[in-house]
């Protein structure tokens, strides 16, 4: 079982808490960076919230 499967089975039914944990990771680094990095802090917030739509759907359902 990869690191993936077991966090996609901690966050199953608390899909809201982890993107609003998404949002104010990416917040915080981009306070603590001044803004620096805030492309690459938004592209990794939106992989993050692709993963978990993906999780939403399940493997065998194909994207939308």
């Amino acid at each position: 079982m990869s690191m993936m499967d077991k966090i996609k089975g901690l966050l199953k039914g608390h899909e809201e808490q982890a993107g609003k944990g998404i949002d104010k990771g990416g917040d915080y680094v981009d306070q603590r960076t001044q803004d620096k990095y805030s492309g690459q802090v938004d592209t990794a917030q939106q992989r993050l919230r692709d993963e978990m739509d993906s999780m939403d759907r399940g493997q065998d359902e194909p994207p939308r």
